[in-house]
């Protein structure tokens, strides 16, 4: 498929109406209180420690923050000093996300926009999806197209960071069912394995006295090697697997499937090639003489 006939299929899904679960915004509205829990909020600046770790992005890099959400993440980043821009598709979170930011002094870009879409080429130094914020299209060729978008949205020698399920880690610890309650709510969740390993099926439910919160989706899961292949295959010079954010390998140990995918810095690239060059052709000039 050439990039004119990808990008008017990509125009028809998300502007004119053929809707996908997650662009539906009433349900991240619903699962909201406990999606985005304190302990949630707390996590995130260890979180984004151990990003800058493995990144070796520093301050005042620019950052992008796809489907950022409330701004859990952006706002640990730009505390550090880093240039933020939040991209999520789901408005009410950006609002809330400005707000949080404004309450702390903090500067955050926040652009309501699909992740599919969203084009910046050459802007940022490191680009994060975390939080298992991969692979929710219904088209497997959009997980791709994202991919490539993070590519060209990093200067040469940018880091992307990715963080969602593996199959690996998702088949050690299945379980069909769990529950919890939060503030008179009841929540479960409950899940299934779709297709051959393909997606993992997710129905939630909340209940509070009458009122019922009930959604069904499903997440494209990959294995670590065949998300690795995907984000060589969208153009990422290296790619590094790890078990968490912590560093980890990506082992039976693992508790989730990051990548760290780096952009070549072409810049740099051509300058060691051209001085490799010219040391060879010295040493052969001298070997002549």
């Amino acid at each position: 498929m050439n990039k004119f006939t990808q990008n008017n299929r990509l125009k028809r899904n998300v502007v004119l109406g053929a809707q996908e679960w997650f662009q539906d915004e009433s349900f991240w509205d619903e699962f909201a209180p406990f999606m985005f829990d304190e302990t949630r909020w707390t996590m995130a600046d260890a979180e984004v420690e151990r990003i800058v770790a493995l990144s070796g992005i520093a301050p005042p890099a620019k950052v992008l923050d796809l489907c950022c959400g409330v701004g859990r993440h952006g706002l640990a980043f730009a505390r550090r000093g880093f240039q933020v821009t939040g991209v999520d598709i789901t408005g009410s979170y950006l609002e809330a996300a400005r707000e949080s930011a404004a309450a702390e002094g903090l500067a955050i870009e926040c652009i309501r926009e699909d992740a599919r879409a969203f084009q910046r080429p050459g802007a940022f130094a490191l680009c994060v999806n975390l939080g298992a914020s991969f692979g929710y299209s219904s088209d497997a060729r959009d997980d791709g197209l994202i991919l490539r978008r993070c590519r060209e949205n990093l200067v040469g020698g940018g880091v992307f960071v990715l963080e969602t399920i593996g199959k690996e880690t998702a088949a050690r610890a299945f379980v069909e069912t769990e529950t919890t309650e939060c503030d008179g709510w009841k929540v479960s969740a409950c899940y299934s394995i779709v297709g051959d390993w393909e997606k993992l099926g997710n129905v939630w439910r909340a209940q509070k006295e009458n009122t019922v919160y009930e959604r069904s989706f499903a997440i494209r899961l990959y294995a670590g090697t065949e998300l690795k292949r995907l984000l060589l295959r969208a153009g990422f010079d290296e790619v590094a697997l790890y078990g968490d954010l912590d560093g980890r390998a990506y082992d039976q140990r693992a508790e989730m499937l990051v990548a760290v995918a780096r952009k070549a810095d072409i810049g740099r690239r051509a300058l060691h090639t051209i001085g490799k060059n010219r040391r060879a052709h010295s040493e052969s000039r001298i070997h002549r003489e």
